[in-house]
């Protein structure tokens, strides 16, 4: 029972400090970016030994880390996997507990079901690890130590309109307005001469397309909220928080696009606590079903090329 609580405690620890943040107009899916203190180029977390990105409420988490500890590096490790690489952590550094999300079902409830002749329901829990940014390590190999630099702003980026393109959204350019249509099922944006800063049509555009997936023949989220209600409040900061995600692995610093909607998510993080790790699953999922797409068109082409 009080591993249970010590997970039903974690919850609410990461929660409470999202919300202690965004309280003081500090938004961990932007803050890391949002400060002349940023010593880290842009980017999304990633393990040095695996090369896999984490997810969900970990990039926060360790966006979050980086930003507070002044690290310059997005590459993470266990303490084992630094001995492994042939590094060290070095004395006296702490690490960053992150988490996982799992399952299990108790032998009680197993026993149940068979008398109840239905399906085993499996608990979700969540597992602490620790982990350390790879500048607290020593005897790295030095390839594990370089961080992408970020694009300079007012350019065409070619990567994020290839990654528009193979969405395949219906995007419409005209007006003074962006918004997704979920009733008609299109992207309305101004052209991009007409922003003032030209970087930021793309972080629009991301999270304009962020919506677009939300549609029920692509990941099905509801968006049947009305302005001002929670519905309309979660799907925007699922929306916010896959733009954030989708431009750090593009280079491209993240930006709050709806910081209005502010007081709505805080009420939407108070009310739940599981709020913003379901909002984080969500916006990870966006991402990886866009650059799936983008991943499925490059690999199109390229046997196309072959053919021809």
């Amino acid at each position: 029972m009080a591993n249970n609580n010590q997970h039903k405690d974690l919850y609410q620890e990461i929660t409470d400090k999202i919300i202690a943040e965004m309280e003081q107009g500090r938004l961990p899916w932007v803050q890391p970016w949002n400060s002349s203190h940023a010593a880290c180029a842009v980017g999304l977390p990633v393990n040095a030994s695996t090369q896999r990105s984490y997810s969900g409420i970990n990039i926060l988490i360790l966006w979050g880390a980086v930003f507070d500890r002044s690290f310059v590096s997005q590459s993470w490790l266990t303490f084992k996997q630094a001995k492994v690489l042939g590094g060290t952590v070095r004395k006296g550094e702490h690490g960053q507990v992150v988490c996982y999300a799992d399952r299990f079902t108790p032998q009680s409830e197993r026993e149940q079901a068979r008398v109840d002749g239905r399906e085993a329901q499996a608990i979700p829990f969540l597992k602490r690890y620790r982990v350390f940014n790879i500048d607290q390590c020593d005897g790295l190999p030095d390839d594990l130590m370089a961080s992408p630099q970020p694009l300079p702003e007012r350019e065409i980026i070619p990567r994020a309109e290839k990654l528009a393109t193979a969405s395949d959204a219906d995007i419409r350019h005209g007006g003074d307005r962006a918004f997704y249509s979920p009733l008609l099922d299109y992207i309305q944006l101004p052209p991009q001469p007409a922003f003032t800063d030209q970087i930021n049509y793309y972080r629009t555009l991301f999270h304009e397309l962020s919506h677009q997936t939300g549609h029920p023949l692509r990941l099905d989220r509801d968006q049947t909220g009305s302005f001002g209600s929670k519905a309309y409040a979660r799907e925007e900061l699922v929306a916010e928080m896959g733009s954030a995600f989708i431009c750090a692995a593009l280079n491209i610093i993240p930006t709050v696009r709806h910081a209005d909607y502010l007081a709505g998510w805080l009420d939407v993080l108070r009310e739940d606590k599981r709020a913003i790790f379901r909002a984080a699953s969500q916006a990870g999922k966006i991402a990886e079903y866009l650059f799936a797409l983008e991943q499925g068109a490059t690999k199109e082409t390229a046997e196309q090329e072959v053919a021809a």
